[in-house]
């Protein structure tokens, strides 16, 4: 797979975080269950991240993957056109997320945009902030979501809220995808 220009930023970034809190990459690699080698090419850009590896250091460096991802791009806008709002896509598991609103230092509250190919399952050991909160609107599709152990079968319209405090899974059945609105508060 070849260097994008958003894997090259995210790369400096994760450099950055990591020399901010003068980690070695061992260090990191224990905090995070990420092993060395993937951190090392992470942070050359030889490899994109997947969304279970950004979970895993977003956690270690206590920040919402969509947080982590705002470092990587521009100041805050009061309007984000779509053509300008960032897309990340994990083809290793069928995900992708557009960046409706980002976070920004000003503003509480994330929108996200996602869509999950059929037959995907994405797993987080933890949140990267205990208590995060989190509205899941589901657009179209199904959608299983785990929450600290409990399951929700999500329709269209169907609206989840929660608070994370352990681990979560989105699982979409092999027959169906899904689209749905997310806002992290």
């Amino acid at each position: 797979m070849g260097e994008t220009h958003i894997d090259r930023r995210i790369a400096g970034r994760l450099r950055a975080l990591r020399a901010e809190r003068n980690w070695s990459l061992d260090e990191l690699a224990k905090r995070s269950d990420v092993s060395r080698a993937t951190l090392s090419r992470l942070e050359n850009a030889e490899v994109s991240p997947t969304a279970s590896v950004l979970g895993k250091l977003g956690a270690a460096y206590g920040l919402t993957i969509s947080r982590l991802m705002h470092m990587v791009e521009d100041n805050f806008a009061p309007v984000i056109r779509r053509s300008m709002q960032p897309v990340w896509t994990d083809s290793t598991v069928g995900f992708r997320r557009r960046s409706v609103s980002p976070p920004a230092q000003t503003l509480a509250a994330e929108l996200l945009e996602c869509e999950l190919e059929p037959g995907t399952r994405i797993t987080y050991d933890e949140p990267p902030r205990p208590g995060l909160e989190h509205h899941l609107l589901l657009i179209e599709g199904q959608l299983e979501i785990s929450i600290d152990g409990r399951t929700y079968e999500l329709r269209p319209g169907d609206c989840l809220r929660y608070q994370l405090f352990g681990s979560s899974a989105f699982v979409t059945p092999e027959r169906s995808g899904a689209r749905y609105i997310l806002a992290i508060v």
